[in-house]
């Protein structure tokens, strides 16, 4: 009988075991999220001068990843509610196609995030007592504790506005899709600019945007060779900041803005080509009498003389070259080539291909 019972016992103990185990795991699992969930909200709290909070967290164990779900960081000293960034849903998991080359890391995709920079907002938050502290681009990235890899953004939206401005200015981004490829190195390369970005947006007056170029993230100030485009922009859309610096609104007509910038050890080279097409001005005079006539007459005949005849365009190109700590605008090449394009040789509406990231080394 005893010998019975011994073996009973011992059958009992052998799924005693296995059966803890689990339900160990299940109690693990169901809990997790909440883990998960009050380390995301501790170290959006911990960021010097913001608070923050994420809605809900998801986790899918089987791909290695987990879902934030409302993540709002707010400025405390702001003067407004805005949030400086709302991120409805970031999912954030393990890329299996550089673990199996050995690596660890991850790849972010983001649905409809918003990053709103309110001008007023961040200046007041300069002045948070603890100077040395991280700050909040570098405190964000203890949300995802290994390398990024691959960062995805669906229909983003980046606002700049500034609340001072009498009208306020809002410079907008909308649907913006980007794409930005091996940010950590994963691939073994010996390329200086190992990382890929591209993104398309939609701009204020509904211009249509596009960025694309190389970079290198790795440095403490990252080398990039970019080359950037704004076309077909209702000008009217750009008339709360014509406005403000310059006295004149658009009637009709397109905005078009072309760049090319390299970064190389810190020193910037490369160019800014705006262009008025077929425009048609309103210049700004709260006078309604003569005073308004003539500065209208004046912003006419003005125009009429530096826009080319042939393309009916007002455009220059603004040349941009220094160390990143004194970055200058070259005046006189850029009145210069206003008159190139008016009454020489008509810009084209496009990227001129003439930067290299090659371009951008310092002189001894």
């Amino acid at each position: 009988m005893n010998a019975k019972r011994k073996r009973r016992h011992l059958k009992k103990k052998r799924y005693i075991i296995p059966v803890s185990i689990i339900v160990a795991l299940i109690i693990f699992r169901l809990f997790l999220p909440l883990i998960v969930k009050n380390y995301v909200n501790k170290t959006l709290n911990n960021i010097p001068g913001y608070s923050g909070h994420v809605e809900d967290i998801d986790l899918a164990l089987w791909r290695g990843a987990y879902t934030i779900d409302g993540l709002i960081l707010i400025n405390e000293e702001a003067q407004t509610d805005t949030p400086l960034l709302d991120f409805p849903k970031t999912d954030i998991s393990i890329e299996w196609r550089s673990l199996l080359k050995g690596k660890v890391v991850s790849e972010i995709e983001m649905q409809s995030p918003k990053f709103n920079y309110i001008f007023e907002d961040q200046q007041d938050s300069t002045s948070v007592e603890n100077a040395d502290a991280e700050d909040w681009t570098k405190a964000l990235t203890d949300l995802v504790p290994i390398d990024i890899n691959r960062l995805q953004i669906y229909d983003g939206a980046a606002n700049f506005v500034q609340l001072s401005t009498n009208p306020e200015l809002d410079m907008f981004m909308q649907k913006i899709n980007l794409q930005a490829t091996n940010l950590s190195n994963v691939v073994n390369t010996e390329k200086k600019l190992p990382s890929n970005i591209k993104a398309t947006a939609v701009s204020i007056g509904n211009g249509k945007v596009n960025l694309n170029g190389n970079l290198n993230l790795l440095k403490e100030i990252p080398d990039i060779d970019l080359d950037f485009s704004l076309e077909k922009a209702n000008a009217t859309g750009i008339n709360d900041l014509t406005r403000q610096y310059a006295g004149v609104d658009f009637e009709s007509g397109t905005f078009e803005l072309y760049s090319e910038v390299a970064i190389n050890d810190a020193y910037m080279k490369g160019y800014i080509k705006p262009m008025f097409i077929n425009t048609k001005l309103i210049a700004k005079n709260d006078d309604g009498g003569l005073l308004k006539k003539l500065w209208e007459g004046f912003v006419g005949v003005f125009k009429f003389i530096l826009k080319n005849q042939g393309t009916d365009t007002l455009a220059t190109k603004v040349p941009i070259e220094g160390d990143l700590n004194n970055v200058k605008s070259g005046i006189f090449p850029t009145i210069l080539n206003i008159f190139e394009n008016a009454w020489i040789n008509a810009f084209k509406n496009s990227v001129n291909e003439e930067i290299n990231f090659e371009d951008a080394e310092r002189e001894d």
